[in-house]
């Protein structure tokens, strides 16, 4: 990956609707190089979707929060497959410091939120957690 790569993907992180003319104009290259530069992202896996983001206030109802895990021993890997199939977990992130993961979760009500915390933590393997709710948001 190049400079001219991240400078694409900074444009279709803001913008991912963004044309592909508009895009080969603010990267200075031709139509076809900006459509193979995003081919081959998507290719390599370095581009793995394209996604929407809504207002705070489009989802009122929605109750988002950060979760640290500390894990015991060697179980991290197994963990991780385990928090994969749960549909409130947005995103999984390995980390150093004191938490072994960082987990987002979604739900819908305060009620699902505590059910999916209450599981997660009865996961075999899980030594610790500390929870976070996500209040507002200041998109950058």
């Amino acid at each position: 990956m190049d400079d001219k790569d991240r400078q694409l993907i900074t444009l279709l992180r803001k913008n991912a609707r963004m044309p592909v003319a508009a895009l080969a104009q603010a990267l200075g290259v031709s139509r076809g190089t900006a459509q193979n530069r995003i081919d081959r992202l998507i290719e390599h896996g370095t581009i793995q979707g394209f996604t929407i983001r809504l207002r705070a206030e489009a989802e009122p109802a929605r109750i988002r929060a950060i979760t640290m895990i500390a894990v015991d021993g060697e179980r991290t890997e197994r963990i991780i497959k385990l928090l994969r199939g749960y549909p409130e977990i947005a995103e999984v992130h390995t980390t150093n410091g004191r938490w072994d993961l960082v987990l987002e979760l979604n739900t819908e009500t305060l009620e699902d939120f505590d059910q999916a915390l209450r599981r997660i933590r009865q996961i075999k393997g899980i030594a610790g957690s500390e929870t976070n709710l996500l209040l507002s948001n200041y998109p950058i």
